[in-house]
């Protein structure tokens, strides 16, 4: 399984990271098309949702 990054931690390397959940799991996602993938580079800060301002996860695009 692959490593999974929380709103608010930093990005390990630089790279594209998808969303895969909600960090509250008693909320929906529905995240928008745009904000599925986001562009980070090493030390950059996983970001809520921009939609929902929610806590997410997120993990390394293959």
């Amino acid at each position: 399984m692959a490593n999974r990054f929380k709103t608010g931690e930093q990005a390990p390397e630089t790279g594209t990271y998808e969303f895969v959940g909600l960090a509250e799991s008693h909320s929906n996602a529905n995240p928008t098309s745009d904000e599925k993938e986001i562009r980070l580079e090493s030390g950059d800060t996983f970001p809520p949702l921009r939609s929902s301002k929610e806590s997410a996860y997120w993990q390394k695009s293959e």
